[in-house]
């Protein structure tokens, strides 16, 4: 889609079929190259067989992407993946089982074959996300863990979760540290990111619905504790009973906010009809204190969909697109059920770092679902 700023709109210029469904994708930082990883796998223990890494090149005037080589086969359900920021090197991350794999780049952007990683590397339990520092020495893979009876099997203990942290020096990762409060337990990270200016790192925790956020010092250590933790939700009691996830977190380009996501697509029967159960899908701003870089709450604002999975600014800050991921039926205050599409919310963002609802494009997913959205320069 092109993107007219000022109408907050969007026109479909093209799109370009994958091998099978997009999991995630991350632009190459110096060519007019995208990076997609798909698979046939999902959630609920759905392993696939197909997984890949593709290349698209993009025509730096239209907009139109269009496959640039071959895919590159991959081990199993990709569920993230980043470049470093030499764009030199793919680094993915695997949830079940849990894993990371560096692939090197060659000077056209093809993916060429795995990078050997020492053995009995610690990757944790369900990896979600893999990030190089800003410094580019070191990597954060961070893994969720899982709550009790959530791993496969029945009466299942809680898996703990951490922040793996890798030195990565010519593809290659070297454990650091495991940065687990509590030893893991009740600490399910999902996602981070990077304050554009300052050495702060804000890490979504998606099983305990908060904000954290940790200080990554001149070598690149991590601190063992949050420095500062925030509550997610507007409301923690309306919200209990089901699943309720934290998100993605971005940081806004001028640093001085951060949104989170918070999302559940809780269902239950209702005459027959599995209906949403409520709990929060909201996006959640934070002000960031420019001196300490503690997050305050300033804004929920409801996405009117169900489960926000991404969303991103736009480069300049203006605006901010959001996905939800599947159509949702849900019980009207007349009684009616309705079914809420998937859809692509427009936000203007603005100097206070508030969201307003700009525009609304629902997304017929065809019995699929989105995964993943974004913005590229």
């Amino acid at each position: 889609y092109a993107i007219d700023l000022d109408a907050a709109h969007l026109r479909r210029r093209s799109s370009v079929q994958l091998p099978a469904w997009v999991m995630y994708v991350w632009p190459h930082p110096h060519k007019p190259l995208l990076y997609v990883v798909s698979s046939d796998g999902g959630p609920s223990g759905r392993t696939g067989e197909l997984h890949h890494a593709s290349v698209l090149h993009i025509d730096p005037q239209s907009g139109v992407m269009s496959v640039a080589s071959a895919a590159r086969a991959l081990p199993s359900r990709p569920i993230h993946c980043t470049l470093d920021a030499t764009g030199r090197y793919l680094l993915t991350a695997y949830n079940h089982p849990s894993g990371v794999t560096v692939h090197p780049l060659d000077d056209d952007g093809a993916i060429g074959e795995p990078i050997a990683q020492a053995p009995g590397l610690d990757v944790g339990v369900f990896a979600h996300q893999i990030l190089t520092t800003p410094s580019n020495r070191s990597a954060i893979l961070v893994t969720r863990g899982n709550d009790a009876g959530q791993s496969p099997g029945n009466n299942t203990p809680e898996d703990p979760g951490a922040l793996k942290l890798f030195g990565f020096e010519h593809g290659r990762l070297a454990p650091r540290a495991s940065v687990a409060p509590g030893g893991g337990y009740g600490f399910g990270p999902r996602h981070v990111d990077f304050h554009p200016t300052e050495a702060w790192v804000y890490v979504s925790v998606e099983r305990q619905n908060e904000l954290q956020m940790y200080a990554l010092d001149a070598e690149d250590h991590l601190t063992g504790q949050p420095l500062f933790s925030a509550d997610a939700l507007r409301d923690r009691r309306a919200s209990a009973g089901g699943p309720q996830l934290a998100g993605a977190v971005h940081v806004h380009p001028n640093g001085r906010f951060v949104v989170q996501s918070n999302r559940t697509s809780r269902l239950a029967e209702d005459d027959t009809w599995p209906v949403s159960q409520g709990g929060e899908n909201n996006l959640v701003v934070y002000a960031i204190d420019a001196r300490s870089g503690a997050p305050t709450p300033i804004q929920h604002i409801d996405t009117g969909s169900i489960h926000v999975r991404t969303f991103s600014f736009h480069p300049n800050g203006k605006l901010l697109i959001a996905a939800t991921i599947a159509p949702v039926p849900v019980r009207q205050p007349n009684g009616d059920i309705r079914v809420l599409p998937a859809a692509l919310l427009i936000y203007r963002v603005s100097d206070d770092g508030r969201l307003t609802l700009a525009r609304t494009y629902e997304v017929d997913t065809r019995g699929a679902v989105m995964w993943w959205s974004g913005m590229l320069s």
